[in-house]
């Protein structure tokens, strides 16, 4: 019974260990950017990097992204622009911005942490988790992780 009871848990839990950075598209419109802007976007490595919360309002259970603007720059001197959720079209139950940290590491490059809420109706599974989010100034790449506190 115990180990039934483990791998119905352990199912549960595997669609909520997803997460994705992917290029702007529908999420990164302007009007998305929580209000008020000056509490919910941040720059970091003298401007070069900004981070905002983006609340797309539908799904209402997974509407919250973050939006992070990063180098390289194209010819134009415009930045990258990529979008972290849970997936392409399902963000997270809720981001905490105001508790947002980073760290430089220069082997690594900028680490984000945010603590976010996954919420999966049609699993019945609802979660904290601490997202990471390293943006490579160099290459332009993002890696996320998340880490589901243990509820």
């Amino acid at each position: 019974m115990k180990l039934t009871s483990i791998l119905f848990a352990l199912t549960i839990a595997a669609p909520a260990s997803a997460q994705v950075a992917f290029p702007c598209d529908w999420q990164a419109r302007a009007d998305s950017i929580v209000e008020p802007w000056e509490d919910h976007s941040a720059t970091f490595a003298d401007g070069a990097i900004r981070v905002a919360l983006l609340d797309v309002a539908e799904p209402a259970a997974a509407a919250f992204y973050l939006l992070i603007l990063h180098p390289p720059t194209d010819e134009l001197a415009g930045r990258t622009c990529t979008v972290v959720g849970l997936d392409e079209g399902l963000g997270y139950a809720a981001m905490m911005f105001e508790e947002l940290s980073a760290e430089y590491d220069p082997a690594v490059g900028l680490t984000f942490q945010i603590p976010a809420i996954i919420y999966l109706p049609e699993q019945s599974f609802q979660n904290s988790a601490l997202v990471s989010i390293t943006v490579n100034q160099s290459t332009g790449e993002v890696a996320v992780t998340q880490d589901l506190a243990r509820e």
